[in-house]
């Protein structure tokens, strides 16, 4: 595949996941804050992207095998983009209908954010298959290294724009942004994705052969004491590391009075760490440690940072606030790639595609699990103490789970294990296609 045509597929990507931005870095911290929803409520709505990511698999291999027009891919994204933009567009109006009429405007939410979370994983997965049917395998990692780094720009962008579109804060700004995100959105997609796929019905499908079933990778995981004791570690770890996206951003306005364009670009700070320090291990770090240094030392990183956001809260110190946001990142970079080559060690040939399976199933499920109960633990603490304790709580309890993860890691046995180290493109293609 030639670098243009990556690009438009890069462009897609980004399409799509600009509409995270608007509602997981802003209309999160309004219903929380402004709104003053329960964040349990608020979580609940928010992870139904990875509630419904396993229909992936079924979504996946149905376009295997039913092409409209000739086309395998382009119809599925296309299809998820729009549900995308629709959801995205309705899910402002649903929180302001909460707001006046809480049991009316859940129902507009479920079917708005749901909408948004079933286009996400229509689209993610097509986009990700046509890139696998595209690209040459020894292309692979180049093109979606290509794609997660567009899409991790077009994050740190758009969330840059959205917060100076937003200052001041009003509802109408609120409603325009969604809206101009939307029209961005669509427009990437549109441009990236006409004409790119061949309309042939023999076009390679590479994503169909490395597709791998749940059976194949609850089985592979269930069969194996140490696939187990990892997979409940990954869970643990990325609980713990990504459980604060639901509360970071009004927990900045609660704390420290932070206007909404000051938290909408938390989310810019939060992507760059994680990229800085994905980069870094690829071309330094990973001279330095082996795959187990570099994920407990991922994890006291992101563990330092997530305490040093609660210390933040606790004093009243907002200038430790924004340090303790970029070691999260940084930590979470860190880890992320370093238990990613530890799993590619753990597995043995042919396994590749059902550990990866497995990767993408604990991250959505860790996400799914770790926002809910974050948002119910910040809530009953709240309504047992204060906000500020209840958000603190939480920080505070993510990084001794943190530490937990640590020591479950000193009971995975790595005698045998190839200490193998991927190139960073290996490592960022393999994080963009389990997520």
């Amino acid at each position: 595949m030639n670098i243009f045509k990556n690009i438009r597929l890069g462009l897609v990507h980004v399409g799509v996941a600009i509409t995270f931005i608007p509602i997981n870095g802003v209309l999160n911290r309004v219903m929380i804050h402004e709104m003053e929803m329960l964040a349990s409520v608020v979580a609940a709505l928010l992870i139904f992207p990875y509630l419904l990511s396993p229909l992936q698999l079924y979504i996946g291999r149905y376009s295997d095998t039913h092409p409209t027009f000739g086309y395998k891919r382009t119809p599925y994204i296309l299809l998820g983009a729009v549900l995308c933009l629709a959801g995205s567009q309705i899910a402002p109006h649903a929180a302001l209908s909460m707001s006046e009429n809480f049991a009316g405007g859940l129902m507009l939410a479920i079917v708005a954010f749901g909408a948004w979370g079933l286009g996400y994983n229509l689209a993610a997965v097509s986009y990700l298959s046509l890139a696998s049917d595209m690209a040459n395998p020894k292309d692979r990692s180049r093109v979606i290294s290509v794609m997660w780094f567009m899409m991790i720009a077009g994050i740190i962008i758009t969330a840059a724009s959205v917060g100076r579109a937003l200052d001041p804060f009003t509802m109408d700004g609120l409603f325009q942004v969604f809206k101009n995100v939307g029209i961005a959105s669509i427009l990437l997609v549109l441009f990236g994705l006409v004409g790119l796929e061949p309309r042939t019905a023999s076009l390679a499908t590479a994503a169909a052969e490395e597709r791998a079933s749940h059976g194949e990778i609850i089985g592979a995981v269930a069969g194996n004491p140490q696939a187990r004791l990892f997979f409940i570690y990954l869970i643990i770890l990325l609980g713990s590391l990504l459980g604060q996206d639901v509360l970071l951003e009004p927990f900045g306005a609660h704390a420290f009075n932070l206007s909404v364009k000051e938290t909408t670009h938390l989310t810019a700070i939060w992507g760059a760490s994680t990229m800085s320090a994905l980069l870094l291990h690829g071309f330094l770090f990973n001279r330095w440690f082996n795959n187990k240094q570099g994920s407990i030392v991922g994890a006291v990183v992101a563990g330092i940072g997530l305490l040093t956001i609660g210390m933040s809260g606790l004093f009243a110190e907002q200038a430790i606030f924004i340090p303790g946001i970029v070691l999260l990142g940084f930590g979470t970079g860190m880890a992320t790639s370093t238990n990613l080559a530890l799993m590619l060690g753990m597995t043995s040939s042919g396994q590749t595609g059902v550990f990866i399976g497995a990767w993408g199933v604990a991250d959505a499920l860790s996400r799914a699990l770790g926002n809910f109960l974050s948002g119910i633990g910040r809530d009953t603490i709240t309504h047992f103490t204060n906000s500020t304790t209840g958000y603190v709580s939480i920080f505070l309890i993510e990084a001794g789970l943190l530490m937990v993860s640590i020591f479950l890691l000193k009971y995975i046995d790595d005698h045998g294990v190839r200490n193998e180290k991927p190139s960073i493109s290996d490592v960022i293609a393999i994080a963009g296609d389990a997520s």
